[in-house]
Order: C-alpha cells, then structure tokens, then sequence
C-alpha cells in the first residue's frame, strides 16, 4: 500500500460523487464498511474529530454505491443495512432517482 500523503472531509468527498454528506457520514460510521485505512480520523481538538478518506477510499465507496444504485430494491437493501436514521433514510429515497 502506499504512503497516504492526503485525504478528503466526507464534506469534500459528498461534493465528488454528489452524494449527501449524511449519508457518506452513516457508511463509513462503521469502518469495516470500507478497507482498512481507508477511512481517517483528523482530530481538531482532543476530543474532537472529522472523518476522512483516502483516495482509494473515495473509489470503493463509489463502486459500492453504484453497485447498490443498479435497482431500486438493492438501493433500498443498501440504505437500510447501512443507516440507521430512519429520517435520513426517507429523506434519501425522497430524493429524485440517479
């Protein structure tokens, strides 16, 4: 593996792959959900943190939401295995389809 010299916000990354920022934030809440070190924690203050991805990073989750995008039962499959927020969830599905 390569040495990380940087890494994108969830912010950052939602912005590339126009996704919403919430979301990104519930997938990668649970660091198994990508491969290890893909996922970085920047502290900004002793108990403060903001997740970050590297760029191999930003590529799996990408592939793993056009993977669960290729019909509308995998996509609501995907949502409900990965969110827990239940108005996230409604708020996403409300949203027009891709």
């Amino acid at each position: 593996m390569a040495t990380v010299t940087h890494v994108f916000s969830i912010d950052y990354v939602a912005k590339l792959l126009d996704e919403d920022s919430e979301l990104l934030q519930a997938i990668v809440s649970n660091d198994d959900n990508l491969s290890y070190g893909s996922i970085i924690s920047v502290y900004t203050a002793p108990d403060e943190a903001i997740t970050s991805l590297t760029r191999n990073g930003i590529e799996e989750l990408g592939q793993m939401l056009a993977h669960a995008r290729r019909t509308a039962d995998e996509w609501n499959d995907f949502l409900e295995d990965f969110v827990d927020d239940q108005e996230l969830i409604a708020r996403i599905k409300a949203k027009s389809p891709r």
